[in-house]
């Protein structure tokens, strides 16, 4: 059963082998970095069967004005059984009076455009990235 809660940086490790799961490397050359991104983010929500990190989801932003979803991964096994939505809806939800909600993600990537598409968040495209916000 997957149960959701806040979670920090000591998870380091788990939070390292779902972005390898995904193939963003470029997270994980350095673990300083990371921990630090992690320790300066606004707000981490996790996923976990039992006690495993299986997903998550970073804001960054100053929580009155912005908010960023950094980060909103899921474990591959664990796709599409509605976690990322979860995540996202929890996300929205706790920062709804923010005026600027807002993720990026690449033009190229059909299946997390057609997700924040499904979720109803309005598109601006620029480049090689995709701009969503409500």
């Amino acid at each position: 059963m997957i149960n959701y809660k806040e979670f920090d940086s000591s998870l380091l490790f788990e939070i390292k082998a779902i972005y390898d799961d995904s193939g963003w490397s470029a997270y994980l050359q350095d673990n300083e970095k990371l921990k630090s991104a992690f320790d300066n983010s606004l707000y981490l929500f996790g996923a976990f069967d039992h006690d495993n990190l299986v997903a998550f989801i970073r804001c960054v932003g100053d929580g009155e004005h912005i908010i960023l979803i950094q980060d909103l991964i899921v474990l591959s096994t664990y796709q599409k059984k509605g976690i990322g939505t979860y995540l996202l809806k929890h996300c929205w939800d706790k920062y709804q009076d923010v005026r600027l909600f807002t993720l990026l993600t690449d033009i190229h990537n059909e299946t997390s455009n057609h997700f924040y598409q499904s979720m109803n968040m309005k598109k601006l495209e620029q480049a090689n990235c995709v701009c969503y916000y409500r």
